[in-house]
C-alpha cells in the first residue's frame, strides 16, 4: 500500500512562452501529471531498476556506478513548460545532497543531445542527463516498477536502486524533493 499520496501545485512563473502557456492552462508539449506524490515503504518496493545510456555530453552511464546512493532521477525535455519551472529547484536540491551519497540523473525523453545540452546551459543544470529519445530504454527499464506516463516525473532511488518515492508533475519548490531525499538517506542500507 503506498504510505502518503499528497496533491502539489505549481508556484513560480517563468519569463517564457512556453511556460507561460503552461501556467495559462495551454498545455502545450505537456503530457498532464495528476500532480501527486507517493512514498513506497520499503518492503513494499521492487527490484532495484538497472538503467544506462549516454548522456548529453557524450559520457556513458550506468545506474551500477551510483551503487550504494540515493539517487534522484528526473523524467523532462525541454519544450516541457513544467520542466522549465522546476528546474532551477532540481538544481538546487542537487547543489544541496550532491556528492559522496547522492546522485542526480535526467532521463531526457524528447531531445537529441544539442538541445539537452542548451538547456542545461541556459537553466544552469550541472547534473547529467541520458539522451533517451532514440531508443526509450532508460524510461522502458523502470516501466515494472514505476511506468513512466507524464512529464516531468521525479524518482528518487533508495541505496539499492529500488523506487521509494515518485513525484509526479513538476516538484513544488524544493523541500518535498529534499525531505524525501533525506528520507532515502536516513534508511539502513
Amino acid at each position: 500500500m503506498l504510505a502518503a499520496v499528497f496533491a502539489i501545485g505549481l508556484s513560480g512563473c517563468a519569463p517564457d512562452p512556453v511556460s507561460d502557456s503552461f501556467l495559462k492552462g495551454e498545455n502545450t508539449g505537456y503530457v498532464a501529471a495528476d500532480g501527486s506524490i507517493v512514498e513506497i515503504p520499503v518492503a513494499e518496493r521492487s527490484e532495484p531498476v538497472a538503467f544506462s545510456g549516454i548522456t548529453e555530453t557524450g559520457d556513458d552511464f550506468d545506474s551500477a556506478d551510483n551503487a550504494g546512493k540515493v539517487t534522484v532521477v528526473n523524467f523532462w525535455y525541454a519544450g516541457c513548460a513544467p520542466c522549465r519551472i522546476e528546474a532551477k529547484d532540481l538544481e538546487s536540491v542537487w547543489q544541496e545532497y550532491g556528492g559522496e551519497d547522492v546522485a542526480f540523473i535526467g532521463i531526457n525523453t524528447r531531445d537529441q543531445a544539442d538541445t539537452a545540452q542548451a538547456f542545461a546551459d541556459e537553466f544552469g543544470i550541472t547534473y547529467p542527463s541520458l539522451i533517451d529519445v532514440n531508443t526509450a530504454e532508460a524510461k522502458l527499464a523502470f516501466s515494472e516498477a514505476v511506468p513512466i506516463q507524464a512529464t516531468p516525473t521525479t524518482l528518487v532511488l533508495d541505496r539499492q536502486g529500488r523506487v521509494a518515492a515518485r513525484i509526479i508533475g513538476p516538484i513544488d519548490g524544493t523541500s518535498i524533493l529534499s525531505t524525501l531525499v533525506k528520507d532515502a538517506l536516513a534508511e539502513t542500507p
